[in-house]
């Protein structure tokens, strides 16, 4: 009995002994990791992971918000709006980060990072920025849930959507055809929010 005791206490010093050896290891790593090339709990925070941003009309009126979320396979982004016009529409992300009323052309042409021809249906298509089709119902509601996989949030990534400048989410009157050039035939701007920190 008393060598099974005396084992026991053996046993669980070893343990307390390793665990503060770990606590120490890892305090170690929190206080010098930059120094070491190891990315930190602190660097891995200056990245943005989620954004939100709001949309506007031609009239300067909110009409939803858009959550950028960044996930395995790129950004999931949700739309959530109002007060649009029934049916489908042209969905993509645009190279500058200006929504200037009433037309937002200001937005720029599709981001494309990758110099590609637009569409998914296109051989040497999509651009960066193309996103699927939204349907928006009879009372001019949408709810959309869509990844963009060729996008980050990453700042300094030559596909991240803050890049100097920013970049924009714009709503089109038309739905996206996936193919013409040079942006899918989908019609005149008719909702953008600026994508910027």
């Amino acid at each position: 009995m008393r060598k099974w005791i005396l084992f026991s206490g053996l046993v669980l010093s070893m343990l307390l002994s390793a665990c503060t050896d770990t606590e120490d290891d890892m305090e170690e790593t929190r206080d010098h990791g930059s120094e070491s090339g190891i990315e930190t709990m602190s660097n891995l925070s200056e990245d943005t992971d989620k954004l939100e941003i709001t949309m506007y009309n031609k009239d300067k009126e909110k009409v939803g918000t858009a959550t950028f979320r960044s996930v395995y396979t790129g950004l999931n982004v949700t739309l959530d709006a109002s007060n649009l016009p029934p049916g489908t529409h042209g969905f993509h992300i645009h190279e500058n980060g200006i929504c200037e009323a009433p037309d937002f052309e200001s937005a720029g042409s599709h981001y494309n990072s990758t110099d590609a021809k637009h569409g998914f249906d296109h051989s040497e298509g999509p651009h960066a920025g193309d996103l699927p089709n939204i349907e928006v119902d009879q009372d001019g509601n949408v709810v959309a849930d869509v990844t963009a996989d060729m996008v980050t949030l990453k700042k300094g990534q030559e596909n991240s959507l803050l890049k100097q400048g920013g970049t924009a989410l714009v709503i089109h009157s038309e739905a996206d055809d996936y193919k013409s050039q040079p942006s899918g035939d989908a019609g005149n701007r008719i909702a953008c929010g600026v994508i910027s920190e």
